[in-house]
């Protein structure tokens, strides 16, 4: 990446100076660019020594919260990032390493240029969005998932190769615990109905546990975190606005990672 953040973006840093009031930390996404966060950031309660919480060469997610471009300045939060929101932003980055890393493997491997394996990139990134999400195309379709781009045949039979050796569909997973009440006479089936009536977003597996009446867990299982908090949160909706207009009482509550 090049050029600045954006608010309230999740960005990926490295603490560099550690201060009284507070650390400058660079930004590992943007060639190093340097960013400060302030001791009233890095927690959520007061702190007296900022050393029980960093330490130079740490590696954090932050969030972008102020921005001042004619000063270069760019303000960080350690504390409004949330756990899973921390989780998914290094999952991502995770990913994206491995992605350019099985990519180089089959330059090498199909011995392309330069030339070649920019172009190949390129085609990639246009038709998939981003390197990561090509190589598990290409892991889960082989052949199939290059048709159409204008990539030199050895390296496409190396991409094809290298995805199918290294990538496995990955599996996150969240849950929560429902508590479902209706005061109704058929109360037990209007529960009962809720419960079945409820369908996961295609791609994402629902799994619905008895713990003890009026409590239920739910966990939803999908290919990476981001789209099983999406799935979750689908569902929870469906199933309070279903609830809600049966008459029935609907809480939930997400489980900690």
């Amino acid at each position: 990446m090049a050029g600045m953040p954006e608010l309230d973006e999740l960005v990926l840093v490295t603490v560099k100076k550690i201060m009284p009031y507070g650390a400058f930390c660079t930004l590992d996404e943007y060639e190093g660019k340097e960013a400060f966060v302030h001791i009233s950031e890095v927690a959520p309660r007061w702190i007296k020594n900022i050393h029980e919480f960093l330490h130079e060469g740490q590696k954090l997610v932050a969030k972008v919260y102020h921005i001042e471009p004619s000063k270069n300045q760019i303000d960080l939060s350690l504390k409004r990032v949330t756990e899973a929101e921390r989780k998914a932003k290094m999952e991502g980055s995770r990913k994206e390493r491995r992605a350019e890393k099985l990519f180089n493997v089959a330059v090498k491997l199909a011995k392309s240029t330069k030339v070649e394996s920019l172009a190949a990139e390129s085609a990639l990134v246009k038709k998939y969005g981003s390197l990561v999400d090509a190589i598990e195309e290409i892991g889960e379709r082989g052949e199939e998932a290059l048709a159409g781009l204008k990539i030199e045949k050895g390296l496409a039979k190396a991409l094809v190769e290298v995805a199918a050796k290294n990538i496995k569909k990955a599996k996150a997973e969240v849950k929560g615990v429902l508590s479902l009440t209706s005061l109704s006479p058929n109360g037990v089936e209007v529960v009962r109905e809720l419960l079945l009536s409820v369908q996961p977003p295609e791609g994402a597996q629902l799994q619905i546990h008895y713990l003890g009446a009026p409590r239920y867990q739910l966990r939803v299982v999908a290919p990476d975190f981001k789209k099983a908090e999406r799935a979750m949160e689908a569902v929870v909706s469906s199933l309070l606005a279903s609830a809600k207009s049966r008459g029935a009482l609907a809480e939930f509550s997400k489980a900690e990672s």
